[in-house]
């Protein structure tokens, strides 16, 4: 594993940090919003509901608490020296793969 590896989880890890802080940042804007609004939006016909806003950001938020989880268990790896080989044949996983998915715990073999 190179230093240039490293330096794409640590790439990726800042990426995904900041995606999961515009969406709190975002949640946070939609809760100030609910607290001066009538919640009863439902029947609104000018656009999304604030349920179903909130319901969406949600989502996005442990998708992104789940891509850092992702990414740190990579960087884990890396650290113990068992970055790079599939978790199911022990194989090495293709270093375009990793490149692509750089939390990838499998070749793409194994994927399928």
């Amino acid at each position: 594993m190179t230093t240039s590896r490293a330096d794409d989880l640590v790439q990726r890890r800042r990426e995904a940090a900041a995606q999961l802080e515009d969406a709190m940042r975002e949640l946070a804007e939609l809760r100030r919003l609910r607290e001066v609004q009538y919640d009863d939006d439902e029947h609104d016909p000018d656009g999304v509901s604030l349920s179903s806003e909130w319901s969406r950001l949600e989502g996005l938020k442990q998708t992104r608490l789940d891509a850092l989880a992702a990414i740190d268990a990579a960087a884990a790896r890396f650290e113990r020296g068992e970055d790079g080989i599939c978790s199911v044949c022990g194989q090495p996983i293709a270093p375009a793969r990793l490149e692509a998915r750089p939390e990838a715990t499998t070749c793409i073999r194994c994927a399928r």
